[in-house]
């Protein structure tokens, strides 16, 4: 069982940080037609709305499974 959640934590963990890159991108997945979008906010919308709360699943389920490795490990 503890194996099962260790490999899950990778998994979880790896995709995590490739959703915080993807979004740390230079001006966004949204500024492919040439527009500055410097410091000013902007609604997300497409793939950059996605992307925004598939990290914050990513997170919270990296944080259950840690916690859950935690209190397995005892």
């Amino acid at each position: 069982m503890l194996n099962v959640i260790h490999i899950s934590l990778i998994i979880v963990s790896i995709a995590l940080i490739v959703s915080v890159i993807l979004q740390s991108k230079g001006a966004g997945l949204g500024g492919l037609t040439g527009a500055d979008t410097g410091g000013v906010f902007t609604a997300r919308r497409g793939i950059e709305r996605t992307l925004f709360w598939a990290t914050i699943v990513l997170s919270v389920l990296f944080f259950a499974l840690a916690i859950t490795a935690v209190f397995l490990s005892r």
